[in-house]
């Protein structure tokens, strides 16, 4: 196996971090400052790198929001001492807000629907979380939908706030302030490729902006689910409902378009299978020691896929968004998968899945 030499040394970005965090400080203070982790045992070739964001202390990417949600509501007035934070979650953007407002005092509230891990939601409530659950099969546009749910209850509970993360511009923006300016200087300069699962689009359109601002040749690819409604969108601008199915992969797409998905920073959208995704999170705990989520193995499922197009002297990042012990009794569960018929083929093919 040829390992191919890094682009970069690793070391020196990640190192500061230690030199400059405070002594004693909140757990929130050590959101961020991931580290970036080579891929030789999956990329043997190919200068690929994930950014391993369950390090964060909430196990998922979505601390950052957050954390940049909540500071920003207290600094507007919007969420008061002894309010109370309400949101519709697939349960990582709830775990950090669980956290937050553990730490700082506040009631939280989360409303998912009933197709999200038991994991998450045992998580929820053990950080002390409301969970109030709907039914799968409303579309968010209907008021027993959890966005429905979130909304009213926003306007039942006094002193509430709605952090309502699919239009709230700080999504978006805690990605370009830290996600990308840290892959940025840990890259010294040199990613060439992002690649990231797009569901709510913040990730993903935060960190490219800030690294199209400095790279404009950078290429960004999302991942996307069969089913999703994203890939058509960003082809044809027109949001087609009768394209949009059913499919299992948590976090990779969406059935609606989010506002805080900016279609133009992302170069393009690569369809990613329910099985392929499942397959290749598997692959990176047994074969690379990194235990991830659903949207973790559909990006570097995407890697996986365009490979080809990634030079030797280019520096790819994925983006590693949760931690796959959320996943136990799904991905990481052969009777689960074996239910659902992903068991059949290893994730190694380099061509596109085609419904």
């Amino acid at each position: 196996m040829v390992v191919p030499k890094p682009c970069f040394t690793l070391a020196p970005a990640v190192n500061r971090i230690y030199v400059t965090m405070p002594r004693f400080s909140p757990l929130s203070a050590s959101i961020g400052h991931t580290p970036l982790a080579t891929l030789p045992n999956l990329f043997a070739r190919q200068p690929i790198l994930a950014k391993i964001e369950y390090l964060n202390p909430g196990l998922s990417i979505k601390d950052r929001i957050a954390l940049s949600i909540v500071n920003h509501a207290e600094a507007q007035g919007y969420l008061k001492p002894g309010g109370t934070l309400i949101e519709c979650s697939s349960g990582n953007t709830g775990i950090g807000l669980a956290i937050l407002a553990a730490e700082r005092g506040y009631r939280f509230i989360c409303c998912m629907h009933t197709g999200h891990s038991k994991e998450k939601i045992k998580l929820l409530e053990a950080y002390g979380a409301e969970v109030h659950l709907s039914d799968k099969k409303y579309p968010r546009e209907h008021p027993q939908s959890s966005h429905g749910l979130a909304a009213r209850l926003n306007q039942e509970i006094a002193n509430s706030y709605w952090v309502n993360q699919y239009v709230n511009p700080e999504n978006p923006n805690s990605h370009y302030s830290t996600t990308g300016a840290e892959i940025w200087e840990q890259t010294q300069g040199q990613v060439s490729h992002l690649i990231a699962s797009a569901s709510t689009g913040g990730t993903i359109s935060g960190t490219a902006r800030y690294l199209k601002e400095k790279n404009p040749r950078l290429k960004v690819w999302a991942a996307d689910a069969y089913g999703s409604a994203l890939a058509d969108f960003h082809q044809t601008r027109v949001f087609d409902a009768s394209r949009v199915k059913s499919y299992l992969a948590e976090n990779v797409g969406k059935k609606f378009i989010p506002e805080t998905l900016d279609f133009d920073l992302i170069d393009e959208f690569v369809k990613v299978s329910d099985q392929d995704a499942a397959l290749m999170a598997r692959l990176a705990a047994r074969k690379q020691g990194l235990l991830m989520g659903y949207s973790s193995g559909a990006a570097l499922q995407v890697a996986r896929q365009k490979q080809a197009e990634i030079g030797a002297d280019d520096c790819a990042v994925v983006i590693c968004a949760d931690h796959g012990s959320r996943y136990l009794q799904t991905i990481y569960n052969d009777e689960w998968m074996q239910q659902n018929n992903l068991l059949e083929k290893e994730p190694v093919v380099e061509k596109q899945v085609h419904d």
